[in-house]
């Protein structure tokens, strides 16, 4: 008997350090922040206590807005867009999969935006364009996108339309992001390097190349860029030169493996995706310019290892 009660006893022990292990954890102040992880088909709110303040069902996803007026904006699959309401329900869709001559069409959408006129823009690989619709999915605005290797999962991830007017696309199949002019004009581009190393699939850490994720356009003219399955985040000058980055074992203790977001601070601070890395690593880390962890979330119990979607969000109204 004694023996079974010690058994048992270990054997709680071993499942409560497993449940604690796989508990939200945050180092530095709290955070508020949606995220979207594929791989256990939930996007959410999370609060700064780590706790779920809203939740939704979701399926293959790459990008995701909470709006203004409370909604969440998002895709349902690789082809609708849709936007939801705190009470779940769809209050407006687009599906570029039939709509506007694309039936019958392989069409992806990884990338839309809520513009400021209401319109809602939209990158549509397959079609090879980004579309601006109104809230009735008429085109009001239209450009083709230069495709150096077609493919309808992967001529775009994270498209945005920026202050100037132009369009910032992270084109994943060609390792490129390209600057649109508002006729479609290629105004500036920068190919991601590969800095002398062979390209090695995977999407974790194992893996290697320039399937990048994301662009951002700095307030000094830079772009900050997410290298995909670089590992690496990128800063890089209109003159094309490299003049920051955070590669993938620079960050003591984290491996960085599919780099997705990317977001510059008002304090200066990096915001860092960390997708397909593995439990052992956090999933969203924010670092100094100097490359010091100074927050950073890993929860593999409400999410797991495919979570391309991080937002840093204000307070909660």
């Amino acid at each position: 008997m004694s023996k079974f009660l010690s058994r048992h006893a270990a054997l709680a022990v071993l499942v409560f350090a497993f449940t604690l292990q796989l508990h939200a954890e945050q180092t530095g102040p709290g955070r508020r922040f949606l995220v979207a992880d594929d791989s256990t088909s939930r996007l959410a709110i999370v609060g700064k206590d780590g706790t779920i303040e809203w939740e939704l069902k979701i399926g293959g996803i790459h990008d995701a807005h909470l709006l203004p007026n409370g909604n969440v904006l998002l895709q349902d699959g690789f082809q609708k867009v849709i936007e939801v309401a705190p009470d779940k329900t769809v209050v407006w869709e687009y599906n570029s999969g039939k709509m506007n001559g694309n039936d019958g069409k392989r069409i992806e959408v990884h990338a839309f935006q809520r513009l400021d006129n209401g319109l809602t823009m939209i990158a549509e690989s397959g079609s090879g364009r980004i579309i601006e619709v109104d809230k009735n999915g008429k085109i009001q605005h239209e450009l083709k996108l230069k495709l150096n290797k077609p493919n309808a999962h992967s001529d775009t991830r994270l498209v945005r339309k920026i202050a100037n007017g132009h369009y910032l696309v992270a084109q994943e199949a060609d390792g490129f992001v390209r600057e649109y002019d508002a006729t479609g004009k290629v105004v500036w581009e920068f190919e991601v390097p590969l800095f002398d190393k062979p390209k090695k699939g995977g999407h974790g850490p194992e893996g290697f190349g320039n399937s990048i994720f994301s662009a951002t356009r700095l307030a000094n003219g830079n772009t900050l860029i997410g290298a995909g399955n670089g590992h690496s985040v990128l800063e890089v000058t209109p003159a094309k030169e490299i003049v920051w980055k955070v590669e993938q074992n620079d960050l003591p203790g984290i491996t960085l493996a599919w780099v997705t977001c990317v977001e510059r601070l008002a304090n200066g601070n990096t915001m860092i995706g960390n997708c397909h890395a593995g439990p052992a690593n956090p999933q969203f880390i924010e670092v100094t310019n100097d490359k010091k962890v100074v927050w950073s979330f890993k929860d593999f119990k409400n999410f797991g290892n495919s979570m391309p979607v991080q937002k840093l969000l204000g307070a909660k109204p």
